[in-house]
């Protein structure tokens, strides 16, 4: 329940009222039992799926921008926008398919190799 501020005199202050840490901090996703398994991320009628994970990646203004010219040669290509997240998941899909299947052999172990 929000808490009401009071002004000094007992009445009631200036201020909105505020919720109190309880409900700031409650769960907003109940946990799943330990013997559940997660259900696979649903994809959207956009084709975007919610991912549980983060990672950053710095690339340089080259990289960058072979990156956007890819993404718009694509959306020529194949009529349909494709945005730099799932552009770079694919590719790393294709890296992590090769690496596997080839091993050192690949095309990502080659380039590490030369690095």
């Amino acid at each position: 329940m929000p808490r009401r501020v009071t002004s000094p005199a007992g009445g009631p202050g200036k201020r909105p009222t505020m919720p109190g840490a309880d409900e700031l901090f409650r769960a907003t996703v109940p946990a799943a039992a330990p013997e559940e398994e997660a259900p696979e991320p649903a994809a959207s009628t956009s084709g975007r799926v919610k991912h549980d994970e983060k990672m950053t990646v710095y690339v340089t203004a080259a990289e960058l921008l072979a990156v956007e010219q890819a993404r718009l040669q694509l959306r020529s290509d194949l009529g349909r926008s494709v945005d730099r997240g799932r552009f770079v998941r694919a590719a790393l899909s294709v890296a992590l398919a090769d690496l596997e299947a080839r091993g050192t052999q690949s095309d990502v172990a080659r380039r590490l190799s030369e690095s």
